[in-house]
């Protein structure tokens, strides 16, 4: 991973994981900023990464120090005032010993909340582990530290199901339910699900292979179906559905540094953590989005990403690229233009 990478994860070492938001910090926006930069420049796009960075910081929150060492990470595991304590508790973890070894001890710790900061603590994991595939600089080994502390703190547990379904990713979410009262943040819609009476029957209706080396192609199937399903949805909610995608997506990308054993249970609490954005969120759909004629469709959709420079577009495109080399599916390359559609360009 270049040095550019690194020279940003330093940059915004010292940022919190959120911004705004109320007295609590709660109902903020998520810094996107280390994984937006890891697209970049994973990616190669035409973007001056500095000075986007220089437009982005000014909004970040400082992260608070740190102000009681984790010892029961039981009971501080969901307490956001802990933030600075779980990332130091962290930052210390995966210097004291292997980075994958680290990850594989907490991982089934933090799954079963993995709808934390709306499911950017899994994604913040996910980009900071394609970063550690390439290099273990102490900056990229502090950006992971920074995922899975924001993970701890703002763990959520979502309501499961019972029982073992037998759906395609495809077919569990065109049968899920709808949540009629669709007012507030997303930690009030994602408190009503449990409440939902469809709800159970649904989340537990995806076919999980008995297998776990079937987990990989489902998992891969979910991240198609929620990409090419945008355009049915995205109008409820532009920014939050792309998460129904990129979340999974992330889990994707941890699976090969991961124990066998956790392959299982990382693919439904994908799935849940999907259908719950899905639930809570989807709208009418959008107008379907004509595939712009080019002789090379991938670099033009990154081309256009480069343009708008949107960090949600960003993390969506990078996706909708891997769904579409991994199934040929043009539609998951339309679904990325009409994000931009969308949602508004900072650059404009």
């Amino acid at each position: 991973m270049s040095d550019e990478l690194l020279a940003a994860y330093e940059r915004l070492h010292d940022a919190g994981p959120e911004f705004g938001g109320d007295e609590e910090g709660n109902h903020g926006l998520t810094n996107h900023g280390p994984m937006a930069a890891e697209v970049m420049v994973r990616r190669g796009l035409d973007i001056r990464l500095d000075v986007w960075l220089d437009r982005y910081v000014g909004r970040l929150a400082e992260l608070p120090r740190p102000d009681e060492r984790i010892t029961d990470w039981r009971s501080a595991l969901g307490d956001a005032r802990r933030i600075a304590d779980w990332t130091a508790f962290f930052r210390a973890e995966v210097r004291d010993r292997p980075w994958r070894e680290t990850l594989a001890t907490w991982w089934p710790r933090l799954l079963p909340g993995i709808a934390a900061g709306s499911t950017h603590g899994v994604i913040r994991v996910g980009h900071a582990v394609r970063a550690l595939t390439t290099t273990t600089a102490g900056q990229a080994l502090d950006e992971l530290a920074n995922g899975l502390a924001f993970w701890a703190a703002r763990s959520r547990v979502l309501p499961g199901g019972h029982g073992r379904g037998g759906l395609s990713p495809a077919a569990a979410l065109d049968a899920l339910p709808a949540l009629p009262d669709r007012t507030g943040y997303i930690a009030h819609r994602l408190a009503r699900l449990g409440r939902l009476p469809g709800w159970p029957g649904a989340v537990a209706s995806l076919d999980v292979p008995a297998d776990p080396d079937g987990v990989p192609a489902v998992l891969g199937a979910l991240v198609d179906a929620a990409t090419v399903r945008y355009p049915r949805a995205g109008r409820g909610s532009p920014v939050l559905l792309v998460h129904t995608a990129t979340a999974p997506n992330a889990v994707l990308h941890c699976l090969p540094v991961l124990p066998r054993e956790l392959w299982r249970p990382s693919l439904t609490a994908a799935w849940t953590a999907a259908a719950a954005i899905t639930v809570t969120y989807a709208g009418p759909p959008a107008r379907p989005r004509a595939l712009p004629a080019a002789g090379d469709p991938v670099g033009a959709l990154l081309d256009r990403v480069a343009d708008h420079q949107d960090e949600h577009v960003l993390k969506f495109a990078d996706t909708a690229v891997e769904s579409y080399e991994r199934t040929g599916d043009e539609d998951a390359l339309a679904a990325a233009h009409l994000a931009a559609d969308l949602i508004a360009s900072p650059t404009r």
